[in-house]
C-alpha cells in the first residue's frame, strides 16, 4: 500500500481542466452517477465530484457516525442552516437524518432571522451549520431579543470550517446557544472523515471502518510513527465512483 503514489488536489483539478467537465477519474459509466457536488473553490478552481447511488449511500453511512457520536437519534428535530448549493457541505447530513429516523428541517434560501424563527417555532433540537454561522445566528438573535440560550436546541454540529475544534470558538457557541457543540471533519474529495463524540474533549475520532488513514512527514512524504504530528493522508473505502488513494489533505 505504501508503494502507491500520493494523490493531490492539484492533480485532480488539472485532470478536469484537461478533460472537462468531470475528468478521467471515473470508475463507472457517467450514466450511473446520480449526484454532482463541487468544492467551495476557496483555494482555486472548484473540483467536481460524482457519486452513484451506492457511493452516496456510503456518504450517508459515514454521517450516521457523526450523528450517533453527538447523541442524535430518531427523537430529534435537526435544523439544517445552509444554502443547499453545489458545495457538498451538509447535503449528506440532511439525507442521513432520514436514515437515523430524525426529522430533517431544511433552512435553505432563508434570511437569518427567518431561520431563527423556524428553529424556535419547529422546536428544533439540533442545529447543523458552520461555526461562523452558528455565531452569526446568535448575533441576530441578540438583535431581536430571541432567547436562543433557552431554546429547544440541545446540540450544535459544526463543519465546513475550523472553529468548533478551537476551544475559545467552541465555548462561544456553547455559551450563546446553551447547547453542546460538536465538530465534524470531511472533504468533498474524500468523504465525511471524522466526528466528535460526547466524551469531550477527546478530540476528533476518524472513522477507521471507512477510511485507511496515515500520517506523513509533509517534506519527506514518509509515514510517521504513531503519536507523531504530520499531514493526514486518507484513502476512502466506500466511494467506488471517484475513489482517491493516499490523498494528501494538506
Amino acid at each position: 500500500y505504501f508503494h502507491l503514489p500520493l494523490t493531490t488536489k492539484n492533480e485532480l483539478v488539472q485532470d478536469q481542466e484537461k478533460d472537462p467537465p468531470f475528468g478521467t477519474n471515473l470508475c463507472i459509466p457517467l450514466t450511473d452517477c446520480v449526484r454532482m457536488h463541487q468544492t467551495s473553490g476557496t483555494t482555486g478552481r472548484p473540483l467536481r465530484m460524482l457519486d452513484t447511488s451506492e457511493s452516496w449511500g456510503w456518504w450517508l453511512r459515514c454521517w450516521s457516525f457523526v450523528f450517533k457520536g453527538a447523541g442524535v437519534g430518531a427523537d430529534d428535530r435537526i435544523y439544517m442552516a445552509f444554502s443547499f448549493g453545489p458545495f457538498i457541505g451538509f447535503w449528506s447530513a440532511f439525507e442521513a437524518a432520514e436514515k437515523i429516523g430524525a426529522l430533517a428541517i431544511p433552512g435553505g434560501g432563508l434570511q437569518t432571522r427567518a431561520r431563527l424563527q423556524a428553529i424556535t417555532e419547529n422546536e428544533a433540537t439540533v442545529l447543523v451549520c458552520t461555526p461562523t454561522y452558528a455565531l452569526r445566528l446568535a448575533e441576530v438573535a441578540a438583535e431581536y431579543s430571541i432567547d436562543i440560550a433557552n431554546s429547544s436546541i440541545k446540540r450544535v454540529i459544526c463543519a465546513g470550517e475550523p472553529g468548533a475544534n478551537i476551544p475559545s470558538t467552541k465555548k462561544r457557541i456553547e455559551d450563546c446557544w446553551g447547547a453542546k457543540c460538536f465538530d465534524h471533519t470531511g472533504m468533498t474529495e474524500v468523504g465525511p472523515t471524522g466526528f466528535e463524540c460526547e466524551s469531550q474533549p477527546a478530540g476528533i475520532h476518524l472513522i477507521e471502518s471507512e477510511f485507511l488513514i496515515e500520517v506523513i512527514d509533509p517534506i519527506t512524504e514518509k509515514p510517521l510513527p504513531e503519536g507523531e504530528k504530520g499531514e493526514l493522508v486518507i484513502t476512502n473505502l466506500g466511494r467506488y465512483s471517484m475513489p482517491v488513494f493516499r490523498y494528501r489533505t494538506g
